[in-house]
């Protein structure tokens, strides 16, 4: 049976944690800053973690845990 293929734009935008969740960067950091209230901004900061019920389509998505 051939390998599976890693999706490349996922892999760029999630990685999967030790214990087999998806985690990923939330969006809305990089321009535009000042109209966003700090609190805003810090929460973006910090990384969000995959549904459970999405965490399936990761999987597929990253066949190797990339």
């Amino acid at each position: 049976m051939p390998k599976l293929k890693t999706s490349k734009s996922a892999k760029k935008r999630m990685r999967m944690t030790a214990s087999g969740r998806a985690k990923y960067f939330k969006a809305g950091r990089s321009h535009l800053l000042t109209l966003k209230r700090a609190k805003r901004k810090r929460q973006m900061g910090h990384a969000g973690y995959v549904s459970l019920g999405e965490l399936k389509i990761i999987k597929k998505l990253l066949p190797y845990g990339a």
